[in-house]
């Protein structure tokens, strides 16, 4: 027996060639710069498909785009439910370019190519944030249609540039407009976003539904927790110099937590950096007064607060606890720091200072 395996000689990003864009299928919830998006695609000369709301608001701005049931054939049915799950969609964006047998059954049933996608989904974790959403509702909210183009056009993604994201249609559209296609990091890159995307979405709807109890009612906490982080930075090291380590935080991190701090200066922060800032961060910002907290590997070193609203000496007394332990620690206050202060701070040698 014999096996005929085909190998396309891609084993990287940076293998993959550029991928020209002839036809494209918009179809967004969020229908920012869509618009700008689907006018500079057609002056490259790109056919552009799409359906409902954003069909509408391009036909009704002058760009000529021709609707998804208009080109399988088959109508929109079922309340919108099954619009874009079609063989002339998937099969436009599954077939592999490099493959002669696939571009033939493209020809033989009619099927052209799909070059680019642009889609977000519905907004399911919008809509079950409110308190009085019902079950009917959620699942109403829940994308078929959008995930499933969004996971073909990313597995295919050595011949299909997929967009999540508004923000990267400027990337596309400017790589397009000055080599006349997009290049394989940048598709690969976008592929990711995209599994990124759909599988936060997926975690979302599980979240919820296995919140909800047999009777209807909602559970204090789901029997399935499905959590994403994505890359703030990576770490100089770990919790030990020979470990890998990186700072992950949650899509909408909680509003005043060290997930939305922004390191204004120094070299790349460590495990215990990133700990320890964290502690006294939480601990400082409990404190009404202006107060000033210091740790060092997870330790309290000193604790105070300035009754008068001096964070210099907050600092003083806080340091004065135990200033042996406080040397390569960690300093957090909740107030803005000033010039006295940074003065005290020189010359003792400090990990990071969080305000």
């Amino acid at each position: 027996m014999s096996i005929k395996v085909h190998a396309s000689g891609v084993n990287k990003p940076a293998d993959l060639p550029p991928a020209p864009v002839t036809r494209a299928l918009l179809s967004v919830f969020d229908k920012t710069g869509v618009l700008e998006f689907a006018r500079g695609l057609h002056a490259l000369g790109v056919e552009i498909l799409s359906t409902g709301g954003t069909a509408k608001l391009l036909a009704d701005n002058g760009v000529p785009v021709i609707e998804v049931s208009d080109y399988t054939g088959f109508p929109e049915m079922l309340d919108g439910r099954v619009k874009t799950l079609h063989p002339k969609v998937h099969g436009g964006l599954l077939a592999r370019r490099d493959l002669p047998g696939h571009m033939q059954a493209l020809d033989e049933h009619g099927i052209g190519r799909i070059d680019l996608l642009a889609v977000n989904l519905y907004p399911f974790q919008q809509t079950v944030a409110r308190p009085d959403v019902t079950l009917d509702e959620a699942i109403e909210n829940i994308d078929i249609g959008g995930p499933a183009m969004l996971r073909a056009a990313a597995k295919n993604h050595a011949g299909v540039t997929v967009v999540v994201d508004p923000a990267d249609y400027a990337t596309v559209l400017a790589q397009l407009q000055t080599q006349k296609a997009v290049d394989g990091p940048t598709r690969f890159g976008l592929a990711v976003k995209a599994y990124g995307h759909t599988a936060q979405y997926d975690g979302a709807v599980a979240n919820h539904l296995s919140a909800i109890a047999t009777s209807g009612e909602k559970a204090p906490l789901p029997r399935t927790l499905t959590l994403q982080f994505e890359q703030v930075q990576p770490m100089r090291y770990g919790e030990n110099p020979h470990q890998h380590a990186a700072f992950y935080r949650e899509a909408t991190p909680a509003a005043g937590s060290l997930a939305t701090f922004h390191q204004l200066q120094g070299k790349e922060l460590s495990y215990n950096n990133i700990a320890d800032a964290d502690a006294a961060w939480e601990c400082v910002k409990s404190f009404e007064q202006t107060a000033c907290v210091i740790i060092k590997h997870a330790n309290p070193c000193g604790i105070a607060v300035a009754a008068c609203g001096d964070v210099a000496e907050a600092h003083r007394k806080a340091h004065a606890c135990d200033p042996v332990s406080a040397y390569g620690g960690v300093i957090a206050t909740n107030t803005v720091v000033t010039a006295e202060m940074a003065r005290q701070i020189k010359p003792i040698f400090t990990e990071v200072v969080a305000a």
